[in-house]
């Protein structure tokens, strides 16, 4: 039987972050609503209360009852589930005379106690929270302290519970991981058995037990989830598999070659289609973002049904569906909240049964089976695209000519990202190697290239702009273009990524040289929220 941790989400954003360092430690876990506990199921091994952005004191406060699973198997309340804890059994939690935010050190701590093995001396946490612990209940204990949060994390003197006012799973907690594997591996006694090994051996097996012999046939985006999903079906059930890669005339520079190339070196079945004519004519004069994307959208569906009903035997359609897909549509009562694209049902006329082989990865799981899988690195460390490719980083209505200047543009961009070198030490260092990007630490220091430092990058056309310029003797009128990079984890949050001052030099000489069209560049220094990654 396949162990498991269950989180229980109560809303925080960083809920996924808690499932990805648990599934860092080789170890399955699930996140479900947090009124969704599995009651019976001796499959589950420990369980975790999340965040939330609700105090408990709040008349819509999410509440769970505990004697589900306190004193059967063990729990940590995090943040909020540390408040509730102590809120459900007589403790008090009252509003903190200022917002607790921000980095602490736990200038106490219980050395002894098994939730802090091998912590040191004024560990490092992050702390966020409006509403403070005051008092524990009666059978708890207090086990850390910071100067300015007396209760910065407790126990039962009796059962198997343990409550911190700290978040372990972001990367500020220096110990997070220490923490967390104190309790996952030591406390709740995974097996660690969960890996990119061990997925690629089930999945492979459960794939030929519920295909067998019929065919499949999957959309090919030329991104990281797709292509790891086409890998592993090939594994399986290899020429049954037909793919199906739409060019929509929007992609980037030479994509559709080098992508179809790509495939061909795995060893794919892929059927290669050139739409692009049909989507310009269908885009042309539209400017309205979302208008754009409902064109793009339904003319894809319109290709891709062509192509797949020249496949007659075909029974099912994969999807390369992850996990955040699947969490980010519900949310914590179970209730649809956005529609994502990949889990908004399938076309009825298709007649097909849906095949997820990636339904329970995160994305760094996804790319950790897909270097598992020997596919080449560039594919899988590609950054994040959005499905309408550059028609959604155009500003205005699309022609050819746009998506000839900004694809040359942004040729130069994500160029010039991969070739640069940064060398990074501390916080930044352990947040790219566990996002599993390949680097050597040596002295404290590994080397990656900017584009593997960010989690996501693109170039924004501003058609329905000119700028002035001068270009020799001449004066020019042409059309600005704004870079974007940010650093995330999850892209629910994003920062934008401080590029060096030599580097956006470089890039925006080059690309106002080279690039008919364009005569001045821009950086976006905006987070999300307020803004969002891309522009459109």
């Amino acid at each position: 039987m396949q162990q498991k941790i269950i989180i229980l989400d109560f809303g925080s954003q960083t809920t996924q972050l808690i499932g990805r360092r648990v599934r860092e430690l080789d170890t399955f876990c699930e996140i479900l609503p947090y009124n969704k506990f599995p009651v019976g199921d001796e499959s589950v091994i420990g369980v975790i209360l999340s965040g939330s952005p609700f105090s408990v004191h709040d008349p819509e406060a999410f509440k769970v009852d505990l004697s589900q699973f306190v004193g059967r198997i063990p729990v940590l309340g995090i943040c909020y589930g540390a408040q509730f804890i102590s809120y459900a059994n007589g403790g008090k939690v009252e509003k903190a005379d200022s917002r607790e935010y921000g980095r602490a050190n736990l200038c106490t701590f219980d050395g002894d106690n098994p939730l802090f093995k091998g912590f040191v001396a004024n560990s490092q946490v992050w702390m966020s929270h409006g509403d403070t612990i005051t008092a524990i209940p009666e059978g708890y204990k207090c086990i850390a302290s910071t100067a300015n949060v007396k209760f910065a994390a407790y126990a039962s003197e009796t059962q198997p519970v343990w409550a911190v006012q700290f978040h372990p799973e972001v990367f500020h907690t220096t110990q997070g991981t220490q923490l967390l594997r104190n309790f996952v591996v030591d406390i709740c006694h995974s097996r660690q058995d969960w890996s990119a090994a061990s997925f690629v051996d089930t999945t492979v097996a459960e794939l030929k037990a519920q295909v067998g012999d019929d065919r499949v046939i999957l959309g090919l985006s030329g991104g990281v989830d797709s292509s790891v999903a086409a890998v592993l079906l090939n594994r399986a059930i290899g020429k049954n598999l037909t793919c199906i890669f739409v060019d929509h005339g929007m992609l980037r520079k030479n994509e559709f070659r080098d992508v179809m190339h790509d495939y061909e070196c795995l060893g794919l079945n892929v059927i290669g289609v050139d739409a692009s004519k049909k989507f310009f004519a269908d885009l042309a004069g539209v400017s309205d973002p979302e208008q754009k994307r409902k064109i793009i959208g339904r003319d894809f569906i319109e290709v891709f049904n062509a192509e797949a009903k020249k496949i007659k035997d075909a029974k099912w359609l994969a999807q390369g569906t992850i996990y955040p897909d699947r969490i980010e549509s519900l949310n914590i009562t179970g209730k649809v909240i956005k529609s994502h694209h990949n889990v908004g049902g399938l076309p009825k006329e298709m007649h097909l049964s849906l095949c997820e082989p990636l339904k329970w990865l995160f994305k760094d799981e996804v790319r950790r089976v897909g270097r598992q899988l020997g596919m080449p690195e560039h594919l899988i460390t590609r950054h994040p695209f959005p499905g309408p490719g550059l028609a959604v980083r155009i500003l205005g209505d699309i022609t050819p000519e746009k998506v000839r200047i900004l694809q040359d543009a942004d040729d130069i961009y994500i160029r010039g990202l991969r070739d640069y070198k940064v060398k990074l030490s501390g916080e930044e260092a352990r947040r790219v190697l566990a996002a599993g990007v390949p680097a050597n630490m040596k002295d404290g220091e590994i080397e990656v290239s900017l584009y593997d430092q960010i989690w996501q990058a693109g170039t924004i056309l501003l058609s329905t702009v000119r700028s002035v310029g001068v270009m020799g003797d001449e004066r020019t009128y042409e059309h600005p273009v704004a870079l974007r990079a940010v650093t995330s984890t999850d892209a629910m949050t994003a920062d934008w990524a401080h590029l060096p001052y030599d580097f956006m030099a470089k890039v925006s000489n080059e690309i106002i040289n080279k690039v008919r069209g364009v005569n001045r560049v821009c950086y976006d220094i905006s987070s999300k929220p307020p803004s969002t990654i891309e522009w459109e």
